[in-house]
């Protein structure tokens, strides 16, 4: 029994592991780390490759979202601007009346004060939410702001210089809400 015990205790010697001593081993191991110095770069290069094509996706998702974050930026400021100009074009029908209003003789001043009053709280109202009157009245007539519904000959005033306005035209920034409808000379 005593000799079992000393035979399990013993070491065993490992028979996969090369020996640097024998001459055979190293020319072994000498073809061996050839072909992988042979394969390693053909590997290093398809790594690169790979690396190069995860950073382009990276990149190009990158830009992608950019992108999308920018339009729906946009497309947030323009149904703003939007929803601002057809509000203002409710409104607009209100602003001609009391315009009217204000172009009457009335006898009686508080009636007429009373409509001074509501005329600038609603033209302050448009004021703020950036909505301007375009200018008409002896301006040079521009197809772009304005819309001609009459010609006349007049040699005081300059030729294409609007003489009368009908109906005032407004915008917001370069967006026309209502073209100017204007009465132009020559």
């Amino acid at each position: 029994m005593s000799s079992k015990k000393k035979t399990a205790q013993e070491p065993v010697p490992e028979q996969d592991a090369p020996q640097a001593d024998t001459p055979g081993t190293q020319e072994a191991a000498a073809p061996e780390t050839q072909a992988v110095s042979d394969a390693a770069p053909e590997e290093l290069d398809e790594l690169k490759a790979t690396i190069a094509e995860q950073e382009d996706k990276f990149l190009r998702l990158a830009a992608e979202y950019d992108n999308y974050r920018r339009r729906s930026q946009k497309e947030k400021e323009n149904a703003w601007s939007a929803a601002k100009a057809e509000t203002a074009a409710a409104f607009l029908p209100v602003y001609d009346n009391l315009e009217r209003a204000l172009k009457q003789e009335t006898a009686d001043d508080a009636y007429k004060k009373g409509v001074e009053m509501t005329m600038g709280q609603l033209r302050e109202v448009l004021s703020k939410l950036g909505i301007e009157e375009i200018p008409a009245l002896g301006e040079r007539f521009d197809p772009n702001l304005h819309n001609a519904v009459m010609h006349v000959e007049d040699e005081q005033a300059g030729e294409n210089t609007i003489v009368e306005v009908f109906q005032a035209g407004f915008r917001t920034g370069e967006k026309v809400i209502r073209f100017a409808v204007v009465k132009v000379a020559n």
